[in-house]
């Protein structure tokens, strides 16, 4: 029977509890078990693909087209099991299910509470289909005082009895700040949030404390006495130079062996820690460096590119350099040169994105790439307007457009109201809902015979995720192959656009997928890997 972890987090938000979950999982992987982790958001929004990136970050897609919380992003890099959209639920999709319940009289006119109906959702979801995982981790969005999260925390509760003995554990992610008046870190912010813990019943085992130094003796003590937990279980989480380091600092703290003991499982089976120590010694001894230039829309928060920092620096782990990105916002190029921002980069990519803010930048950055021969990589919505820019500057088709900016005589790219999935019709209206109504998860698409991109990947079939409303219109592929944009990669029916590449380029290729979802640390994307191949090239040029 699979044994639960329930990670929660005090003080103050964005501590790290993502990547901590991902950490300790990736940690019990290497003593041999087998982990899944699950995340529960408080938030209303059914899912956050209808949430602003500069507020939430990105929206991480599963293989089975959930729209999901960035987290299991980290779930799936640090332990490589590919999550699914039952790995993630939001108080919002509760309340629907719920209330769907409640309209078809599945609750045979009961009154429809809190408690129990809600929180039975939640545990319901928690302990489904867990049979073959030792151990699940669940993580709890937000901090604990949130009264949004209140049914959570309710939730987890009581799962600690329902289950069976030694069967469930808190582990309580905090902070500890360093007060440089005082000269000292401060364990009362900690103190208050396990008191607050303790106030609705749950009492953590493990204290994983986050702090810029190390943790003094009296202090630690100090810790393990107020907050009911034994000393060794007051776990240093000390900031490191990368996210991939993690997974040996925590161990070395003893975090994983503190959790076992929890469980009363002694002694543990010893861990294999070979290919974190490799990576984390790839990624602090690089033999080079190369800079690409991120031009999005969305510069100003970093996590709405998570997957893609991650990703790109897997093609740095993947070539032995280190990978610099020069973050730059595309509507800065509108009715200017891109030259002086471009000039000192090794490549440039353009990632997805809605709406029309930015995208002139966008296109000129595709041109500059384009005519000076620098590495290119369009990604969805990088891919439409280097289409948009060939059709322009080399099909003379000068009012060329996306209908997503609005009506266009020149429509090269346009929304898209229906597509297969499998052998079912899927099929979408212009005016319609916003939230998941885009073509999203895993699709198949057919490489061409011979062409730049088929041969990085080393295959003509390919399965890779998307998210987005709007096409390449086939209407213009011949005019566009003419002058040299090939149209590489297809829906294996032919009819979806899937990547485009510039044969005579050293590197340029657009796919209207999401590669940087499916990369990880020990297995870098192979687009990736070849972009930042030709960057390193292209460095030696510059």
């Amino acid at each position: 029977m699979a044994r639960y972890i329930f990670i929660t987090g005090g003080v103050v938000s964005s501590l790290g509890k993502g990547l901590a979950s991902a950490a300790l999982g990736a940690l019990l992987q290497a003593r041999g078990y087998t982990v899944r982790l699950r995340k529960l958001d408080p938030y209303l929004n059914v899912d956050p693909g209808t949430m602003s990136p500069t507020q939430h970050g990105e929206v991480f897609v599963t293989d089975d087209g959930a729209e999901t919380d960035l987290d299991l992003g980290h779930y799936e890099r640090f332990t490589g099991r590919p999550a699914t959209k039952q790995d993630n639920i939001t108080t919002g999709r509760i309340y629907q299910e719920i209330i769907a319940k409640e309209r078809r009289g599945d609750y045979l006119g009961g009154t429809v509470q809190v408690i129990p109906h809600v929180t039975n959702h939640i545990k319901e979801f928690v302990r489904e289909g867990n049979e073959s995982y030792d151990f699940v981790l669940v993580e709890i969005g937000g901090t604990v005082g949130d009264i949004e999260g209140l049914p959570f925390f309710e939730a987890i509760r009581q799962l600690g009895n329902d289950l069976p003995r030694n069967h469930a554990i808190y582990v309580h992610l905090t902070l500890l700040p360093y007060i440089p008046t005082a000269g000292e870190l401060k364990t009362k912010p900690t103190q208050h949030s396990v008191k607050e813990l303790r106030s609705i019943g749950i009492a953590p085992n493990i204290l994983l404390c986050r702090t810029d130094r190390a943790i003094p003796p009296g202090e630690r003590r100090k810790l393990g006495l107020f907050c009911n937990v034994r000393e060794s279980a007051v776990i240093e989480a000390r900031d490191v130079g990368s996210i991939y380091d993690v997974p040996r600092a925590y161990h070395d703290a003893g975090l994983d062996r503190e959790v076992l003991a929890a469980f009363g499982i002694e002694p543990a089976p010893k861990p294999d820690m070979t290919r974190w120590t490799a990576v984390s010694q790839r990624t602090h001894s690089p033999e080079g460096e190369v800079t690409i230039a991120v031009v999005g829309k969305y510069t100003g928060l970093k996590d709405a590119y998570k997957s893609l920092i991650e990703a790109l620096t897997h093609g740095g782990l993947a070539n032995r350099v280190k990978v610099n990105l020069d973050w730059i916002e595309s509507e800065i190029f509108e009715g200017g040169d891109p030259a002086p921002h471009l000039e000192h980069v090794h490549g440039i990519l353009v990632p997805g994105g809605f709406g029309q803010r930015g995208a002139e930048g966008k296109i000129l950055a595709a041109r500059f790439a384009r005519e000076r021969k620098v590495p290119y990589f369009g990604i969805c919505f990088g891919m439409q307007m280097a289409v948009i820019e060939a059709a322009r500057s080399l099909a003379g088709i000068e009012g060329a457009n996306s209908t997503e900016f609005g009506p266009t005589k020149e429509p090269l790219v346009g929304l898209m109201t229906e597509w297969m999935r499998g052998n079912e019709l899927e099929l979408r209206k212009a005016g319609g809902d916003l939230g998941g109504t885009m073509r999203l998860g895993a699709f198949p698409a057919r490489l061409a015979a011979g062409s730049k991109i088929a041969g990085i990947y080393g295959s003509s079939d390919i399965s890779e995720r998307h998210r987005h409303r709007y096409e390449v219109n086939t209407a213009y592929r011949e005019r566009l192959e003419a002058k040299g944009l090939r149209f590489a990669g297809t829906s294996p029916d032919g009819l979806l656009p899937e990547t485009v590449e510039i044969s005579e380029h050293p590197w340029f290729i657009g796919v209207q997928y999401h590669p940087e979802l499916k990369s990880r640390p020990f297995e870098p994307h192979p687009l990736f890997a070849s972009f930042i191949a030709a960057a390193k090239a292209q460095s030696r040029l510059v």
